[in-house]
């Protein structure tokens, strides 16, 4: 029995734009600036992938956050991570890292392999202004604690976030009820897959593998690998159908409606807010 009455279609298809950050690693903003009150309340998805290197070798030495929480999710590799906080963690394959800067913290995510591939996804989730500054915190998430279900129709579903097919997931946030799944198509064409969302709740498809049509009724939007799709917020739910071994990220939210000012690794309310991070990251007090 369909869980979806009246299911999403796709409002726009986003290419990513290759740039590096860190000390030059090499990456995919998928999500940027501009789709942040779109996309309320997520506000950056980086997408990483490579066999070289090069490309990921050096790292993100130290740096400072504030008033966001990231959500590190490796796909293939393994990232060391330390913090101000005297947090110590390595993520590996298939493994989230779930930070919440709050009111301030400086961390380094730094490679731990020479070779081979380094895949994964940064998400940066906003936190309410009440809750900005509030303590930092961090879990590592290894991958055998992240809850798993296979639909009947044979998708995997990894529930890093929320909830989807009566299980819950490895994380759950009050204020935003992130959504976070990673789907994992089976060895056959044409696959559906079906989730409930609350219409105000935002939400977006990454395809990381293979590619997939959203479908509304008789239409049907086609996704392919490594774009994403920005759906609209009517209906009930959402309805992917898939080609054979297809790998995409749903993920969803409920926005917060609360003014967004953003200076590089800090994120609050007010421009006035953002000058008193400055200030108190200079002034030693981030770690």
């Amino acid at each position: 029995m369909s869980t979806v009455r009246e299911a999403r279609g796709v409002e726009r298809l986003v290419q990513g734009q290759d740039t590096q950050d860190g000390a030059g690693v090499r990456l995919t903003r998928v999500l940027s600036h501009d789709l942040q009150e779109r996309l309320d309340p997520f506000l950056m998805l980086d997408a990483f992938g490579s066999d070289n290197p090069g490309d990921y070798i050096a790292g993100f030495p130290n740096h400072p956050h504030r008033g966001f929480e990231t959500v590190t999710y490796m796909i293939a590799g393994r990232m060391r991570h330390k913090d101000s906080g005297g947090h110590e963690g390595l993520l590996q394959n298939g493994g989230v890292q779930w930070m919440t800067a709050g009111r301030g913290l400086t961390h380094s995510e730094m490679p731990e392999q020479e070779e081979g591939v380094m895949e994964g996804f940064q998400l940066w989730l906003n936190l309410p202004a009440k809750n900005k500054l509030c303590d930092p915190w961090y879990r590592d998430i290894q991958s055998e604690e992240i809850p798993e279900v296979t639909t009947p129709n044979g998708v995997l579903v990894r529930v890093i976030a929320g909830h989807s097919h009566s299980t819950h997931g490895a994380m759950q946030r009050e204020h935003t009820e992130p959504l976070y799944l990673d789907l994992h198509f089976s060895g056959t064409d044409g696959v559906v897959f079906e989730q409930p969302l609350p219409a105000a709740h935002n939400a977006f498809v990454y395809v990381y593998r293979g590619g997939l049509d959203v479908v509304q009724g008789d239409n049907a939007t086609a996704v392919p690998v490594k774009r994403m799709a920005v759906l609209t917020n009517s209906g009930d739910g959402l309805v992917l159908r898939a080609q054979a071994n297809t790998r995409a990220v749903l993920i969803a939210g409920k926005p917060l409606h609360e003014p967004i000012a953003q200076y590089g690794p800090f994120v609050m309310n007010t421009r006035e807010e953002l000058v008193q991070a400055v200030d108190d990251f200079r002034a030693g007090l981030m770690g």
